[in-house]
């Protein structure tokens, strides 16, 4: 908006923490409800369409017939975790391979890319397709555990860091994301490519938890670490995205996107995020949930590692 673009928001309008500006325009439907859908945007035709919630390729096939010749642009927003993994070869660029053996939310985002590859080769459909990696913002706690690993160390409690912590991950703040995203939208030379939007800063998982013990005021916290396969048999929901993503160091060359947006780069690093996060869920008390089930898990991995 303050680069003067009109923007419409179309979503289940029940997101509290996130709340929008009151000058952006508000449309409410479900995006898996294609009737809703179709009813909210009946007679409107945009400049650029920005898609984050498909998540299966019939979502971006339904999206491809519903916008053709209404759009100028489709912006698919797909996922680093696409990318061959564990990566055969650091950095990672745009071109390569897109392969997860572990994670089917990985392999949906790679089909959905496929149906848009088809239509712009075959029919012109003006796609752009971006993958981030993990992006997050004042809400959105980076470890495995989330706000149950902040309650265990403030509990003194020792928290589970998969593999042996050393491993690198790249963090980007959605304030330096959206520079990259916002850059690509309506720029004539992203339609019809695909580029990859993060930043450079990727601390090793034993850094993230200790800024995030330092942020939460515990100054000594204790890392078990546990590898990651056992992690997955112990906790088969977090496996495929621990096995399929975190589990690997994962560092991004952004040439490309940075030749058309200049100005991206890293301004907010996660030692500094991490004190934003936890200022936030304190001042929100309804936010900080402890997952009963994952804290339970993350005991009887502790004492599995102290066993070995």
């Amino acid at each position: 908006m303050g680069l003067g673009h009109r923007v419409t928001v179309l979503n289940r309008g029940t997101s509290t923490t996130r709340p929008l500006p009151p000058e952006v325009e508000t449309l409410v439907a479900d995006v898996t409800d294609d009737a809703a859908v179709d009813a909210a945007l009946a007679g409107r035709d945009f400049d650029v369409v920005a898609q984050f919630r498909a998540f299966r390729p019939d979502h971006v096939a339904h999206d491809v017939e519903r916008f053709t010749g209404r759009v100028g642009q489709y912006v698919f927003v797909s996922s680093a975790s696409a990318y061959q993994t564990p990566p055969a070869r650091l950095p990672v660029t745009e071109s390569t391979p897109l392969r997860n053996p572990f994670w089917q939310y990985s392999r949906d985002k790679i089909a959905g890319e496929d149906v848009l590859v088809r239509a712009w080769r075959d029919r012109g459909f003006p796609a752009t397709i971006v993958r981030p990696s993990h992006t997050y913002d004042r809400t959105l706690l980076p470890t495995m555990g989330g706000w149950t690993d902040v309650a265990r160390l403030r509990a003194g409690k020792p928290v589970v860091v998969h593999g042996d912590g050393t491993s690198l991950w790249t963090l980007t703040h959605t304030d330096d994301f959206a520079v990259g995203f916002v850059g690509l939208l309506g720029h004539p030379a992203a339609v019809g490519d695909t580029f990859q939007i993060m930043g450079t800063h990727a601390p090793s998982w034993d850094q993230v938890y200790r800024w995030l013990a330092a942020a939460a005021g515990v100054d000594e916290p204790e890392l078990v670490h546990v590898a990651s396969e056992t992690i997955a048999r112990v906790l088969p929901d977090v496996g495929p995205g621990l096995l399929g993503d975190k589990a690997h160091t994962m560092l991004f060359d952004c040439a490309k996107v940075r030749a058309l947006v200049p100005e991206l780069g890293t301004t907010v690093t996660y030692d500094q995020a991490a004190v934003e996060q936890v200022a936030w869920f304190d001042a929100h008390p309804e936010a900080q949930r402890v997952d009963d089930a994952l804290d339970a898990a993350f005991d009887r991995l502790v004492e599995h590692a102290r066993a070995v």
